[in-house]
């Protein structure tokens, strides 16, 4: 019996945050609208500098930081085209004071050109399974912005539950939204995958 590849999903690869990423990864903090909906910063121009203070702080301070590629299609005859990088994920760890408590928080970002195809879905899906199955992880949770309706609708219907709310603590473009906070549990994501 062949096992899946472990850091591999139907269209996606997932590989490690390399130094010659810099340029990739700028492109992704740096797009505004992907960074409002992923940061409650103050929204300034990204530096390159901020962005590999960035890159520095999700590779130390993550059990998972990856870059997401997507796998170019094999054409007969003619060699391998290289993965196509288009976002990162990665998964937090907990200050080792807290880490028996085994919970980890999602963070994903997709470059807007692949975006509404699926692959953010699919890069979730994948790093739960990676967080459950792998990690031995308990809960894994992921924010909204409540002005990002896709991504609440989306997380919902991933199979995460809304756990709380944070009333009307973000300012976003002269009005104040909530912070939607979801999670799911290893036995819920168990029992979700039973029957996929």
């Amino acid at each position: 019996m062949s096992r899946p590849h472990p850091f591999q999903s139907k269209r996606l690869l997932f590989r490690a945050i390399e130094d010659s990423d810099d340029d990739f990864l700028h492109s992704v903090q740096s797009d505004p609208f992907a960074y409002a909906n992923s940061s409650a910063r103050l929204h300034v121009p990204e530096s390159m500098a901020a962005t590999k203070r960035w890159k520095k702080h999700v590779i130390e301070e993550s059990i998972l930081a990856v870059v997401i590629c997507l796998s170019p299609p094999e054409l007969p005859g003619q060699s391998p085209e290289p993965p196509i990088p288009i976002g990162v994920i990665s998964l937090t760890a907990s200050p080792a004071h807290v880490a028996h408590h085994r919970n980890s928080m999602i963070s994903v970002d997709i470059v807007a050109a692949y975006q509404g195809k699926g692959y953010g879905s699919e890069a979730i899906r994948w790093a739960l399974k990676w967080g459950f199955q792998t990690a031995g992880l308990h809960s894994i949770g992921i924010e909204a912005f409540g002005f990002n309706e896709g991504a609440v609708r989306l997380y919902a219907r991933l199979g995460f539950k809304e756990e709380g709310r944070r009333r009307e603590c973000l300012w976003y473009e002269g009005e104040w939204w909530d912070e939607v906070q979801f999670g799911m549990l290893d036995r819920e994501w168990r029992e979700m995958v039973k029957w996929e």
